[in-house]
This record gives structure tokens, sequence and C-alpha cells, in this order.
């Protein structure tokens, strides 16, 4: 299931409270889709990683109490006391199977030891599938019954939306949209251990941030997404020597039209970037892309559209619409 779908699912049952499980392969963003619905609904988000946890740090500590004669358990204070929010439970799966066990008895009863979990919160577990090469047990099966489950899917137009919100480096969005095979280049069966996936390019993203020396820069890209990846995003950053200019062509509405596809994609990142940043330009950027490749014309107002960029209000969309209706349809 892509984000965007899984984002609305997710959503509605843990409004409902019902325990859901995410499954995925390492890196693809599962922890930041469950943090990101927490702060949609303005709830609080606790994110506990079972597989660095003992038994004792979810049931607590037993001491003996003097008044009951009897032995009760210190609950951790990491765990909610009131409110409303979202308990995130991460890497269930590969938490040892002692651990699983005081988890399940928090999702199957919402309680552990003399803990008990606040009717506000909601449960969302996440786990890497069996299959990814990372450290996982199976899962018992009256535990996984205690869950609704989902297995989200890396998808480039939903990745570029985020990237669009948290404002990575255009070129980063511009070689994805590209090349969206390179988006996520994990391989199971592989042992190397740089490949691409959405969380490796947030550090490409900061790499590049980090104003590192240029000969550096195939090492260090290399080591977040894998050599043959790093090698084909930094030749095509080149690409962006050879934009228009893309101030010109917002101010005026004309500019060259070029025919190359790699120039193509980088030009239409950098378009959307601006108008996302100055929504006055709008028009002059609609009235450019009535002379560009249809599918690039395209990409460019669904991009803004799905970034929330309304547009209805303009002629010079009407005019669009009237040009490109039939690759809408």
């Amino acid at each position: 299931m892509k984000a965007t779908d899984l984002t609305k699912s997710l959503t509605a049952l843990v409004e409902q409270k019902v325990p859901t499980f995410l499954w995925g392969a390492p890196g693809i963003g599962k922890s930041s889709i469950v943090k990101q619905i927490a702060e949609m609904k303005n709830v609080s988000f606790i994110d506990l990683r079972l597989a660095l946890m003992d038994p004792t740090d979810l049931k607590g500590i037993p001491f003996y109490d003097k008044e009951s004669h009897t032995a009760l358990w210190a609950p951790p204070a990491f765990l909610p006391k009131e409110g409303e929010g979202i308990l995130f439970l991460d890497e269930l799966n590969a938490a040892p199977p002692s651990v699983q066990a005081s988890a399940y008895q928090l999702i199957l009863d919402r309680q552990v030891g003399e803990y008990r979990l606040p009717d506000g919160w909601a449960i969302v577990a996440a786990g890497n599938r069996e299959g990814d090469r990372g450290v996982t047990y199976r899962m018992p099966s009256p535990l996984a019954n205690r869950f609704v489950h989902f297995e989200m899917e890396v998808n480039a137009d939903d990745w570029r939306f985020w990237a669009y919100k948290n404002k990575l480096d255009e070129r980063i969005i511009a070689y994805i949209s590209y090349k969206s095979e390179h988006l996520f280049t994990f391989d199971a069966k592989s042992e190397t251990k740089s490949f691409a996936t959405p969380r490796s390019w947030e550090y490409v993203n900061s790499i590049l941030k980090s104003n590192m020396d240029e000969t550096l820069l195939l090492n260090a890209v290399s080591g977040a997404v894998g050599k043959d990846v790093a090698v084909g995003f930094l030749s095509f950053t080149k690409v962006m020597n050879r934009l228009p200019d893309i101030n010109a062509i917002l101010q005026t509405g004309e500019g060259e039209h070029s025919v190359e596809v790699d120039v193509l994609y980088a030009l239409s990142t950098g378009l959307v970037s601006a108008v996302l940043k100055d929504e006055t330009q709008l028009d002059n950027l609609l009235k450019y892309t009535l002379d560009m490749k249809g599918e690039f014309a395209v990409m460019i107002v669904q991009d803004l559209q799905r970034n929330g960029v309304a547009m209805e209000h303009s002629d010079v969309f009407k005019e669009w619409v009237k040009k490109f209706i039939y690759l809408l349809e």
C-alpha cells in the first residue's frame, strides 16, 4: 500500500484505537508516517524500540508492598499516564520472544503488570519483513491476530510530494523524478552495505548541505546510497548547468524549451520549487508549460496541486486544461 493510502487507513484506525502493524523494508519511512499522523492529530507520540529492550523494561521492576504484603510492579516512567497519543512499538518482530510476550499483554489487554494504557492512546507497531535480511523473530499467531496488518510499498510520486514538503535539495527530487527506480534499491540477497532508500536519500540531502569538498562527494554519497546510484546522481547534477533561466521564465512566462529528457526533469523540479515559494508566479509558469512536452506539463501541475497550490481561479489554467485534458483522462 502506498504512503498516501496508508496514512488515511492508519488515521482512521488510530481514531478507533484498533491496534495496527505496519510491515515494510528498512528505510522506507514507516516510523515517519506514524509520527506524521500524531502531528496531524495534534496528539502525543512515543516511539519505543522494542529490539533494544528487556522484558522488565515494559513490565517494570517488582517491589515489596508492606501494606498488602505482596509484590507489585513499578511501571516504567516512559509509558504514558494520561492524555491522548500514539504508542509506537517499533521493531516489534525484532524483539526477543520474552519482550514480545510483555508487548502481547500490553496489546491484548492494554495493560502490563500494574500499568494500564490510558483510553486516549492507540497502539501502532512496525517491523521489517522476515525476508529483509534483518534480525527478526517469527511473530506468534496469537500476537499477530491482535493487529490489522498493512504492508507499505515505496512509491516515487508519494515520495516526491513528501520531498517538496520537507524542502529536500532540488537535485535529489529531480533525479528521482528522472530515475525513480533509484529511490529504493534494497536487495535482500545482496551483501552491499549501502543502498538507496527514502531514508538514505535524506542523508544525501544532509551531505549536500554540508558544503563538503566536491572531491569527497562521490565517496560520501556512495556511502549513503551505493556506488552505482551515487555515480548516476552526481552525473545528473551537472544537468543543472544546462537549465534555462528559471527566474526569467517565471517573470515573463517565456523561455527556451529543451527537448532533453534529463534537462526537462531537472527544469520541472526547479519550476515547482520556485512556485511553492512564491505562488504569485503561477500564471507565468502555466503559460510556459503550454509549450512543454505534455507529460512534463502535467507532472508540474500535479506536483503543485498535491502540495496545495490552487489554480482553478486562473484563466491560464483553463487554457492549460483545454490543451492537456487528453493526458488527464
